[in-house]
């Protein structure tokens, strides 16, 4: 009962905080909320001041008052707007995770329990806060001289006790969703419970920096050969799960126009890179940085684009990848049967619709793209125009999707900063191009066969293990049968249920064949 109490007051206070930006309920959206709703609506607005007007995002504003949890909440929203509406989820995407920096005391103290070292044994110089956000704020370092010369570093610690912050918070949003489930049906069918859960597990990740240094050398691992792009290299005896020690990033701050003009940069190839290398990440690796705004991205002194802050990373299955790679394409080359064919191969329209109509509701899209300017085609919008024809067709959210979509508004974003008039098709052309054809060229048919062989292989080894599973079978058959005939009664009905939820893969072909091998002797006994 009292935490019940706690989370409606908790719930309370940020409702009012909401109410006084104006920025609870979507126009669009109140007209649907349930009658308690529209009642807390105008209670919550009671004793509260007149929003503020000349705020350009209320929403975002609202959310980075009320504090690192909501602002993550706002950042999660974005990608969702079947849960929050698309003008919502627009405002949300410009969210950013900027917070005033905690003292430098208190950083030390965290990196000396989360390295387990005095700061003075590890740095030979350690810097105030360069950057704080709602989970972890970095300091500019100097590594002491030992076995490896000394270096300037990047450490990220995490904000003292933010693991307590998160989960009291979470556990409030988690008791929205379940109210919301409970009295207001409609809400079910877009999950709500599920959504707060998937924001947990990926705020989870988040503060565990080990993750993040895994993501950054994963990357490091898959760009390696890449032109114009590079990833720091993490510090791993100096990382922690609270600290994340990485190599110091001398560069220009893409989002500082002017400096970059200056220096004599090639903008508009720099928007070319910008859109190349994401698509290289999400369709040849598919991992991705999903939080690419200029403020994560740097030009280092020969050109290249230098990414930092990989706390928010997306995946894409080949499924995924091929959908995106093939959807592209398709609309750049005008094959809308193609397209259609590629959502009813990845199984994410039922196969109750015809293909040919998707086929024509997909032309209604890109047609209307062929007869615009080249800096008003948007790959993003194309994906955000997708997801909303196909909702007529019953295809289920994706949410891996839905990340990558609100991943390449923010690239679009920035490759239209630095280059406005950017035709958005033939910078990705070449890179959607390559991977397809030697996807389905012959190195493509190559690995295929070669993943092929290897699933093969694993079915030979496990012949003797099923020849062996048969024999005992057969012999326990044939016992059954000595002593009064083959009994299939419940207790063995469960048995072999219970046998074959033990076993893996080989273990379930074994069961299968002693079922073959029933029915044989079945039969001989009757012949």
């Amino acid at each position: 009962m009292f935490t019940q109490i706690a989370h409606l007051i908790r719930l309370a206070r940020a409702g009012r905080v909401m109410a006084r930006y104006d920025g609870l309920v979507a126009p669009e959206q109140l007209a649907e909320a349930p009658a308690i709703a529209r009642l807390m609506l105008r209670l919550a607005k009671i004793g509260t001041r007149t929003p503020q007007t000349d705020i350009e995002n209320p929403l975002a504003a609202a959310l980075t008052e009320l504090g690192p949890t909501y602002i993550k909440l706002g950042q999660f929203l974005a990608t969702r707007p079947d849960l929050v509406g698309a003008d919502r989820a627009r405002q949300l995407s410009d969210l950013q995770d900027r917070m005033p920096s905690f003292a430098q005391d208190e950083a030390r103290s965290e990196i000396e329990a989360g390295l387990g070292a005095k700061i003075d044994d590890v740095f030979d110089e350690f810097g105030p806060s360069v950057a704080a956000a709602s989970i972890a704020q970095v300091h500019r370092a100097r590594t002491r001289a030992g076995d490896e010369p000394s270096r300037d570093v990047a450490v990220k610690v995490l904000r003292p006790a933010i693991e307590k912050k998160f989960a009291t918070d979470l556990e409030t949003f988690f008791f929205a969703a379940r109210q919301a489930e409970r009295w207001h049906a409609p809400i079910r069918r877009l999950r709500p419970v599920d959504a707060v859960q998937t924001l947990a597990n990926s705020v989870k990740l988040e503060m565990d920096l080990r993750m993040e240094a895994s993501a950054m050398s994963e990357m490091a691992v898959n760009t390696r050969d890449d032109p114009g792009f590079h990833v720091p290299e993490v510090d791993w005896s100096r990382t922690s799960r609270r600290v994340l020690t990485s190599q110091w990033v001398d560069g220009i701050p893409l989002s500082d126009l002017d400096r970059l003009k200056a220096e004599g940069f090639d903008l508009p190839a720099l928007g070319d890179n910008v859109i190349q290398s994401f698509l290289r990440h999400a369709i040849r690796d598919g991992f991705f940085h999903a939080d690419m705004h200029p403020g994560n991205l740097f030009v280092n002194d020969v050109g290249d684009l230098v990414a930092v802050d990989f706390g928010i990373m997306g995946r894409l299955g080949m499924k995924e990848r091929l959908f995106l790679a093939e959807i592209l394409h398709g609309f750049i080359t005008r094959d809308y049967a193609r397209v259609s064919d590629v959502h009813f191969d990845a199984g994410y329209v039922p196969s109750n619709h015809k293909p040919e109509v998707f086929a024509q509701a997909l032309r209604a899209i890109g047609e209307p793209l062929m007869d615009k300017s080249a800096d008003e085609i948007s790959m993003a919008r194309l994906l955000a125009q997708l997801f909303q024809v196909t909702e007529q067709f019953d295809m289920r959210t994706q949410p891996q999707l839905l990340l990558l979509q609100k991943t390449m508004v923010v690239v679009e974003g920035v490759a239209r900063m630095l280059n406005p008039t950017l035709n958005m098709w033939t910078t990705a052309e070449p890179v959607v191009r390559q991977w397809i054809e030697q996807k389905y060229g012959p190195q493509g048919r190559i690995e295929d066969a070669a993943e092929g062989a290897a699933t093969l292989g694993k079915l030979v080894s496990a012949i003797p293990e099923v020849m062996a599973e048969a024999q005992r079978t057969a012999h326990m058959l044939s016992n059954m049968a000595d002593s009064g005939g083959i009994r299939l009664d419940r207790e063995t009905t469960e048995a072999l249920a219970e046998a074959q939820s033990r076993r893996g893969g080989s273990g379930r072909i074994a069961l299968w064949l002693g079922a073959a091998a029933l029915v044989v002797i079945a039969l001989s006994q009757v012949f």
